[in-house]
């Protein structure tokens, strides 16, 4: 049996806040003009699985990032999965965004999950990094007027992405940068992105970090601007004529005079290895830039005030550490490695039992915080090892690499919506 330092019972979240089984028809329409309410929020991030690439058959490739499409679509109907979290985006390769069968392929795939349950919605990224391939892009006559500007004939410009003062150029590699959020064109990049993705079906929209993004934007006046026309824009072209926002929040949130610019939050767990418990790791308050208790309070973009805003909490990919398997107490790193990377390693029991106790202790200690779960991800093991992917699937012939941790999450929804009923 695995020992935690910490496993408290879980509590109740607020009241009101019934079976979405039970709830989900007859609370349509989820949404209206002004947005979404907490409670229909809260139902979506309570069902949220952070399921990578999903939405991308990459025709460039020799093979999908993540096979088994189908084989993930009844993953997504048996657990009740409702936000697909980063189900497409890109992390340079951009060149792949102007080829027709890549963006049919994921609208194909939405439609998909959508003839099983109309509810679901799937977030997209636009992430801090750009590369030399946007240069490969066409710009769209309809992203210039989304902007306000007048329409050119032209590709992406990267140079015009660039921080002016040469900050975060070059931060990623040679040629991969930071995109810097007051330069027009990285607007006119992220615009062309957001509206692509919507018209995939995608109606979320993860930020990144937007702090890297807004190097130049302290007071957040350029992101303010930009996501106002951001939201303008899907209006028009998402089923909803609303997009749910989100980013990195390390300072707790994106709140500009009292109003929130996000409808909610998100963050790595931060898990903290336990060295006198080998490979065992768990979570703790105020380690070290965790989100448990900062979520900044204010108004939504959707008309409620929050004393603190929901939000996500996942098993993030960021690398390897210099110190792979030595329980350093003082880095995000559990045990050496990023954080799904460290649940990959870790025996299917240990497995099991953690995503539980990771399920009561959020509950436990921030009741606006969410597990998201994990069902695909990245895994990095080593500087020059072969990238793995962690897939949460039930093994079989139609996903062999899957990892059984598919009925453990089910269990854990299933015993967590008996609790708010």
């Amino acid at each position: 049996m695995a020992v935690f330092t910490q496993r408290p019972a879980a509590t109740l979240l607020a009241a009101g806040i019934s079976l979405w089984a039970m709830t989900a028809r007859a609370q349509r329409p989820f949404f209206n003009e002004k947005g979404i309410s907490r409670p229909l929020l809260e139902n979506y991030l309570d069902h949220a699985v952070t399921m990578t690439e999903f939405l991308a058959v990459d025709p460039y490739a020799s093979d999908a990032p993540y096979p088994n499409k189908e084989d993930d679509i009844r993953l997504i109907r048996n657990i009740g999965a409702k936000f697909i979290g980063r189900a497409i985006y890109r992390w340079g390769g951009e060149s792949v965004m102007a080829n027709k069968d890549y963006l049919d392929n994921a609208k194909r795939l939405v439609a998909e999950v959508h003839k099983n349950d109309p509810d679901v919605i799937f977030q997209a990224a636009l992430f801090e990094q750009i590369s030399q391939q946007v240069n490969t892009v066409p710009i769209p006559a309809w992203t210039f007027k989304a902007l306000g500007l007048p329409a050119e004939e032209r590709h992406f410009r990267y140079d015009d992405m660039l921080n002016l003062k040469g900050k975060l150029v070059d931060h990623w590699s040679k040629g991969n940068s930071v995109p810097d959020i007051t330069r027009t064109e990285t607007q006119l990049w992220f615009m062309f992105l957001a509206g692509t993705y919507m018209e995939v079906g995608c109606e979320a929209l993860h930020l990144g970090q937007i702090a890297l993004i807004g190097m130049e934007d302290p007071a957040l006046t350029e992101w303010t601007a930009f996501l106002v026309k951001l939201r303008h824009y899907a209006k028009d072209h998402t089923r909803h004529h609303w997009v749910l926002l989100d980013a990195h929040t390390p300072s707790g949130g994106m709140v500009v005079n009292g109003k929130s610019l996000l409808d909610f939050n998100s963050f790595p767990l931060r898990i903290k290895s336990v060295p006198e418990h080998p490979q065992q790791g768990v979570l703790q308050m105020g380690f070290t830039d965790a989100l448990f208790g900062r979520s900044e309070g204010g108004i939504s973009p959707s008309g409620w005030k929050a004393k603190s805003m929901p939000y996500l909490v996942e098993l993030d990919n960021f690398g390897i550490s210099n110190h792979p398997g030595v329980p350093d107490t003082t880095t995000i790193y559990p045990w050496g490695f990023d954080e799904i990377s460290w649940f990959y390693q870790q025996p299917e029991q240990y497995r099991h039992e953690w995503l539980q106790y990771a399920q009561d202790w959020v509950t436990a200690h921030d009741s606006n915080g969410h597990l998201q779960m994990p069902v695909t991800r990245v895994v990095t093991l080593g500087w020059k090892k072969p990238r793995l992917k962690y897939r949460a699937n039930t093994k079989s012939e139609h996903c062999p690499d899957g990892m059984n941790d598919e009925a453990t999450i089910k269990a854990i929804w299933q015993k967590a919506d008996k609790q708010r009923k």
